[in-house]
């Protein structure tokens, strides 16, 4: 196999983030969507951004909120990486001292899974990890959210619903935790979690996991085309290899440095999965469907306006009162 060294997308990267121009490891997630926010920028169709006021979506209906949350992003936010690489999620706070919420509609590339322990097992279902995701959690004090309520930092409790998925899906691992240092006051280190974790090849159905509207000709179901894995002890050490689905032949190859070779989807599934990507296995969804849901929306303000006899820009034809014969 011919192979392709990507020094160049290395140094070019480096030249507009100093973080990465060295030759020190750095942690592949990190990387990627530092890569994904860099191209969308700059092939982002809105030249002028104006000001948008994040939208809080208490006591709306979601439906309604989500869109309302999508048309404000899309007043910033406009490339190929929107159309089909990133979604949305219902964030939901919940103050534990006084009850008072928050619930907003957030723009997401790629979700962040935590790793739930085996117990007594050989490897943890990826449903696992979705099913601890939505489960929620409560912050600690270094996240802590402040309640205008109280007038102080507090451990909310939040709860994450994805509201829809796009056509490229990617999943983040979280292998790698900061635990106190038992040697050291104060101090913190990084443990990496080696544990496999059990993902599909063929069919990752996230329809369980999504709360807004699916559509039946491009459900949101999901084939892999390929896997970021890692060996090694922390993010910033070790080694980085991937496996992918060639999107021609339909074969997968392992890619170790300068070795290819042929392999299989079930050949990365080990403790070194890092980060998987996915893709919409039937159909094609732009703005991960919000794009139909706006159609059919003006479309409907549009049979409702003409039905009230007014036109496609809500103006009614006023027409002059008949004069009485003498």
């Amino acid at each position: 196999f011919s192979i392709l060294a990507p020094r160049l997308l290395k140094q070019t990267v480096g030249c507009f983030a100093p973080q990465f121009n060295n030759t020190i490891q750095h942690d592949s997630q990190e990387f990627c969507q530092y890569l994904m926010d860099g191209l969308h920028e700059d092939l982002n169709r809105v030249k002028s951004k104006p000001y948008v006021e994040q939208m809080e979506a208490n006591g709306m209906d979601d439906g309604r909120a989500a869109m309302e949350s999508w048309r404000k992003h899309l007043l910033r936010h406009d490339s190929i990486f929107v159309d089909y690489t990133q979604g949305m999620h219902r964030s939901h706070l919940t103050c534990p001292s006084c009850g008072r919420e928050s619930i907003k509609f957030d723009i997401y590339s790629s979700i962040s899974l935590p790793i739930v322990p085996a117990k007594n097992r050989s490897s943890i279902p990826l449903k696992d990890c979705l099913d601890q995701f939505a489960a929620g959690e409560q912050l600690d004090s270094h996240n802590a959210w402040y309640c205008s309520s109280c007038k102080k930092h507090v451990c909310a409790l939040k709860l994450i619903t994805l509201w829809n998925t796009p056509d490229v899906l990617v999943l983040h691992l979280k292998r790698f935790t900061f635990e106190k240092c038992p040697t050291v006051d104060g101090r913190l280190i990084r443990r990496k979690i080696d544990e496999t974790v059990d993902f599909p090849i063929d069919r990752l159905d996230m329809s369980p996991y999504t709360l807004g509207p699916t559509d039946p000709d491009a459900p949101p179901i999901y084939k892999l085309f390929g896997v970021s894995e890692h060996t090694g002890s922390t993010a910033n050490s070790g080694h980085y290899t991937a496996t992918v689905r060639n999107t021609e032949d339909g074969n997968w190859y392992r890619y170790n440095d300068s070795h290819v070779g042929t392999s299989s989807g079930e050949a990365a599934v080990t403790g070194g999965a890092y980060l998987l990507f996915y893709q919409r296995a039937k159909g094609s969804l732009r703005w991960a469907g919000m794009e139909k849901e706006m159609i059919a929306e003006r479309s409907k303000n549009d049979s409702s306006n003409m039905a009230a006899g007014e036109d496609t820009d809500g103006f009614r034809e006023v027409t002059g009162k008949k004069k009485k014969k003498r």
